[in-house]
Order: C-alpha cells, then sequence, then structure tokens
C-alpha cells in the first residue's frame, strides 16, 4: 500500500488532461531556479513554456507501453518487460524504430501501481483511437505512451513521391486498436486544426500534419496541371489527403526549428530526421547499438 503527498494536491501543479489510465500534470511556475537561470524562468512562465508530466494508472489498464528511457518513477506493484518475443522480433522492432523515428523497443508496464514519465517541455496529447475508427496514422516521433490493447505497426506511403517529393519518409507509425495514445507535440491540442473530409481531398504546403485516418490516401502533387502554373503560384508540390477521414494539422511546421528540450527529459521524441534516404545505415547503426 502506499501515498502520494504533495504532487497532484501540489498548488504548483494543475491536472490539464485526464483520459482512460492517463493524467496530464502541468506545473504553474518553475520553481526549481537559481540567479543564472530566474531570467529564462521569468519569460518562459509569460509564453506559457512549462514542464509537463503523463501519470500512468496502471490499475486502469492492462498494461502501458511507453518509449525508451520516458519513465521517471513508480511506485506499488509494478512490472516491466521489453515486449521482445526473439530475435525475429527484435529485429522487427529494430527496422519499425528506425523508419519511424521512435525508439527501438518500446517496454510495458503492468500492475497495480503508479508510472510517472520523465518531464517534458513539449505539449502533451491525449488521444482516443475510437475516434479514429480504431486505427490512426502518426507524424514521425510523436509516440510516447499508449495503453496496451493498442497495436503498434509500420504503414508505408501510398506511393514513393509522397515520400521524395513531399520530404516525408516511406514509413509511418500506425496503432490500430481502441485504446488512449499519448502524443508529444510542438502546439497545444488547442491549436491544432481537425479537418473532417468525405470522400474530399485536402492539400497541404508543407509538413503540418501530424494525425490522420488510415482510410486516407497520401500522395504529393503539383498545385497546377503545369510546371509553369505551379511556379507563377509560388506552391510547387503540395500534400494530398485524399478519400474519407480526418486529419490534425499543427499551425507549425514541424520540420522548422523547434524550442529547446531541457537536458533532463530524456521523454523527448527521437529526431525525426530519420528518412528513407539514411535507412540501411540507420538500420546498422541500430544493430550496432543494441549489440555494443
Amino acid at each position: 500500500m502506499f501515498k502520494i503527498n504533495n504532487y497532484t494536491n501540489n498548488d504548483d501543479v494543475t491536472i490539464i488532461a485526464e483520459k482512460g489510465p492517463f493524467q496530464v500534470i502541468q506545473y504553474k511556475r518553475d520553481l526549481s531556479v537559481s540567479p543564472s537561470t530566474a531570467v529564462t524562468a521569468y519569460f518562459c512562465d509569460k509564453m506559457n513554456i512549462r514542464k509537463r508530466q503523463v501519470i500512468c494508472d496502471l490499475s486502469k489498464s492492462n498494461g502501458i507501453i511507453c518509449q525508451a528511457g520516458a519513465m521517471q518513477w513508480t511506485v506499488g506493484d509494478v512490472k516491466v518487460t521489453t515486449g521482445v518475443k526473439g530475435a525475429t522480433d527484435f529485429l522487427g522492432k529494430l527496422v519499425k524504430g528506425k523508419v519511424t523515428g521512435e525508439s527501438t523497443i518500446k517496454p510495458e508496464y503492468v500492475g497495480n501501481g503508479i508510472l510517472v514519465l520523465e518531464p517534458t517541455y513539449r505539449h502533451l496529447i491525449l488521444l482516443d483511437t475510437a475516434n479514429w475508427n480504431g486505427k490512426v496514422v502518426l507524424d514521425d516521433g510523436l509516440f510516447l505512451a499508449c495503453d496496451a490493447s493498442i497495436k503498434q505497426k509500420v504503414v508505408a506511403r501510398s506511393n514513393i513521391s509522397s515520400a521524395v517529393l513531399g520530404g516525408e519518409g516511406l514509413f509511418n507509425l500506425a496503432l490500430e486498436g481502441n485504446g488512449i495514445a499519448v502524443l508529444e507535440c510542438r502546439c497545444p491540442q488547442e491549436e491544432l486544426i481537425e479537418v473532417t473530409l468525405e470522400n474530399d481531398v485536402l492539400k497541404v504546403d508543407g509538413s503540418f500534419a501530424i494525425a490522420w485516418s488510415d482510410s486516407l490516401s497520401l500522395t504529393v502533387e503539383r498545385t497546377n496541371k503545369t510546371l509553369i502554373g505551379s511556379a507563377a503560384s509560388g506552391e510547387g508540390f503540395v500534400n494530398v489527403y485524399r478519400g474519407t477521414g480526418k486529419i490534425l494539422l499543427a499551425p507549425i511546421d514541424r520540420t522548422i526549428g523547434d524550442f529547446p528540450i531541457s537536458s533532463d527529459s530524456p521523454s523527448a521524441p527521437a529526431s525525426a530526421g530519420t528518412k528513407t534516404a539514411g535507412l540501411l545505415g540507420s538500420f546498422l547503426g541500430g544493430v550496432a547499438d543494441a549489440l555494443d
């Protein structure tokens, strides 16, 4: 039996979201400052740059899967497994991790205790896959945690053009099944734009989509039927989502800069820069890291 005090009942902590086994807390201000960091902390407070954390109640789930290194502390009857079922499964997870920008092995926590993930300055979004007909595709590096009932799969783009011309990878992580997933995003949920298509088309100039229905096809096309027309419009190629489903759009392009993540936040997603061109090198590097 355990009791946690001066945490969620601390007047500096606010619960800003709660779904299924997950709670997202936010610190109102950073009290752990020194004279050398006081100015940064002051302006972070003014611009809503705050530490956030995910609390997982394992008693409300059959297990929680999260990124490697994301755990900060646990209390109670908590057990952890790697979820690897042999050499073949390990190699499959290695390839999956390298092509989607996620960690190779995602530990699974089970039991009746509490799991707390590392703090991050990014925004934490609780996504219910049931609202996506049980299958949603994520942009690279967004995944942080999910119910163990959700299966993770790698899906390929519908054609090579969507990877080469759109500046994207050939593969994305898809979550399949009903449950709650936790995403780390550069912008808050309040700023995310949800577009619902019914046999229609959405064209996006840049990497603004963070999640979309698996039922949608993704291609890259010219904004105009002719090269001269595309050049005149100043747009060139755009990402085209076609069919019936939903897309979540961020107001900022994920490939342009990033606000700094504190060095003590290993829960920050792996770089989304692992793309098809470096797939072989990334794969061999991952094998070497695993054997080291």
